[in-house]
């Protein structure tokens, strides 16, 4: 039987909620990752979004500089950066300088899209084609130099990020990046908190074409999904609205900030819109402790994957903090 005692981490996109001003948003986001520091999560990853006004998480790297300097020892990451964004050396350069203020408490997420709307991408691009977004592997390849020993360095260097070797992860929803993390040997995580389809398959190919590097001997498979916990399945389920509209908001492409539970659903949606936001957040563990250890114990027994990361789409603030405490309590026990 697959162990379900493993290690669980929490991802955040900095949504707005009703009522919230961004500032506001902000402050939740430092508070959620102080409690989970207490519960004993291993790492705390921060999304990156733009043109977004329900999420305030456009600007990764200050936001992740902001929650180390307010908590003490939990990992901060960026769930992720993405490249298409950003040229390699500016990103050296900035983990580089966390790493050196903070030491040994960075990740480095890392993805291929750009994480917004294709007008929105193009005012963020360093080029007005789409290299950055196929150069990925090599931009990957890359940062592996900047953060590496002193001999393998070029002309170009990032000086503080020199020696570091903070932790890249790759991050995907697709066989494509899968096949690029076990190549390069680092760390998988799929996010099928939001894109499941292909999971399984990622998982699979990433397993097996793994090959052994110097940052690590055995794949390392990490899994974010949705997690709506309660104390009971009832609570769970009415809680649970509260990320049925986030997913709704999705599918509509509108800006509704991150709203209360709801009594019933179809008042809401159309049965083509509830069909498209179950699609997308059919990865969720949902209920009690009891429902959550059930749920958890058949994923780990078909995928047994190393670590679990966490989504918690919940209106109340102490609900989404007794959300993470009750999955914790269940790998912990």
């Amino acid at each position: 039987m697959a162990d379900i005692n493993i290690p669980v981490s929490a991802l955040n996109l900095a949504p707005v909620r009703q009522g919230e001003s961004k500032k506001g948003a902000i402050d939740s986001m430092v508070d959620l990752a102080q409690n989970l520091e207490k519960m004993g999560y291993a790492r705390y990853w921060i999304a990156e979004h733009h043109n977004t006004s329900t999420l305030v998480s456009s600007a990764t790297s200050i936001l992740m500089k902001h929650v180390l300097e307010h908590t003490d020892q939990i990992k901060v990451g960026s769930g992720g950066i993405m490249l298409p964004n950003h040229a390699p050396l500016v990103v050296a350069e900035q983990f580089g300088t966390m790493a050196t203020m903070y030491p040994d408490r960075l990740d480095l997420g890392l993805g291929r899209a750009p994480g917004t709307d294709m007008l929105t991408a193009s005012a963020l691009r360093r080029s007005n084609t789409d290299q950055p977004v196929y150069s990925f592997p090599e931009d990957v390849q890359q940062l592996l130099t900047y953060f590496g020993p002193q001999e393998e360095q070029g002309y170009v260097k990032a000086d503080l990020g020199i020696g570091t070797n903070i932790p890249i992860y790759i991050l995907g929803s697709s066989p494509d990046s899968a096949i690029l993390a076990a190549k390069l040997g680092l760390p998988y995580v799929f996010a099928a908190h939001f894109a499941p389809t292909h999971m399984e398959e990622a998982i699979s190919i990433y397993r097996s074409r793994f090959q052994p590097s110097d940052y690590l001997a055995e794949p390392y498979m990490m899994v974010c999904a949705n997690v709506i916990a309660a104390d009971t399945d009832e609570e769970a389920r009415r809680e649970q609205t509260t990320m049925q509209q986030f997913f709704l908001n999705v599918v509509r492409g509108s800006g509704q900030p991150l709203s209360p539970p709801v009594d019933d659903m179809d008042e809401i949606w159309n049965s083509r819109e509830k069909e498209a936001s179950a699609s997308m957040s059919r990865m969720t563990f949902l209920g009690s402790r009891e429902s959550i250890r059930e749920q958890l114990t058949r994923f780990q027994e078909k995928y047994d994957v190393d670590e679990l990361m966490a989504v918690s789409y919940i209106y109340d603030p102490e609900k989404q903090k007794r959300s993470y405490e009750i999955l914790k309590d269940v790998v912990s026990s």
